[in-house]
């Protein structure tokens, strides 16, 4: 699994920085609209406390292609040997945390 070295830097349990964080965000735009919401909904849930463990994570979905990834957000399939070593763990809780259903908003 291949990282930029912006995402090196930090200790797994570690918050992510405001430019790690800001170039995280230009790594997850994507072509379909469908995985935007998803990832965009990650970003409001979870970007104010986002570790480095979770953005590697992120990250190596992002090397997927947009059809790939909609399979895996939607559950259509699940993450395979491709996923292995250190970030493998990272990988499938940012992948359940995609999952999460949007909560409910009130009328």
């Amino acid at each position: 699994m291949e990282t930029d070295r912006f995402l090196e830097a930090g200790a797994d349990d570690e918050v992510v920085s405001e430019r790690d964080l800001s170039r995280l965000r230009w790594r997850c735009r994507r072509g379909l609209l469908e995985n935007d919401l998803f990832i965009e909904r990650f970003f409001q849930r979870y970007e104010r406390h986002l570790t480095y463990a979770q953005a590697r994570g992120l990250y190596a979905l992002m090397a997927l292609a947009d059809n790939d990834l909609l399979d895996l957000l939607l559950a259509r399939r699940e993450p395979g040997s491709e996923w292995v070593g250190r970030g493998a763990e990272a990988v499938r809780l940012v992948l359940a945390q995609l999952r999460e259903p949007p909560s409910p908003t009130l009328a």
